[in-house]
């Protein structure tokens, strides 16, 4: 399981610091649509048997992050004429900087948790850690509001890393619901990217306080 797995997750961890460097919102986009398809292919490597719960969680994830998510996206992406992510709060490099550092911090952090000793040899808490940090990063630095959206999405990742670890543990609805959760924030967050577009030249989030009804 350690020789599939590691290498995925830092593929994973990879993308985590090409969404923080990239400029361009469609790359960022592909980006973690990539990291959900290999988060959704890594529950038929965690457990010798997974069951129907297991491979319609597979099949669920793959399709909503992987593809349903992403061209929902892309789709808001071009209604609202966008390309670039400009002027962050924080830079790129600098980004790619806080990122490494995160990524650093969650491998030492994570080798002092009390984790069963199937888990304590693989990159998955360090990996479920670091992408929690690169989701709050992207939406606290960002000021495009659907790079924000995409923010969220890297977050949720490393929740449902980490959620990962309790599979055989965790009711099917549990986690179906997660998904669900993830699917109806990205569609509040594209309603709103709408409104923005609409009232505004620009998407910045910053004249989120001048929306009316």
């Amino acid at each position: 399981m350690v020789q599939v797995l590691d290498p995925l997750l830092i593929i994973a961890l990879a993308l985590n610091l090409v969404a923080l460097g990239v400029s361009r919102i469609r790359g960022v986009i592909n980006a973690v649509a990539l990291q959900g398809i290999l988060l959704g292919v890594f529950p038929l490597f965690m457990h010798d048997e997974i069951g129907a719960r297991g491979i319609a969680l597979v099949l669920v994830t793959i399709a909503l992050k992987g593809f349903v998510i992403p061209w929902f996206l892309v789709r808001a992406m071009r209604e609202a004429d966008i390309r670039h992510e400009v002027t962050p709060v924080i830079g790129f490099v600098s980004s790619v900087l806080l990122g490494a550092v995160g990524t650093g911090l969650a491998m030492a952090f994570s080798s002092t948790l009390p984790l069963a000793g199937a888990h304590a040899d693989l990159l998955l808490v360090p990996a479920s850690l670091s992408t929690v940090w690169t989701g709050l990063l992207m939406l606290i630095t960002r000021r495009k509001a659907i790079t924000q959206v995409v923010g969220y999405l890297v977050l949720e990742n490393g929740i449902f890393l980490f959620g990962l670890l309790l599979l055989q543990a965790m009711p099917a609805l549990v986690e179906l619901g997660v998904l669900l959760d993830l699917f109806t924030g990205v569609f509040v967050m594209g309603i709103i990217i709408y409104h923005i577009n609409r009232q505004f030249d620009s998407i910045s989030t910053e004249h989120l306080t001048e929306l009316k009804e």
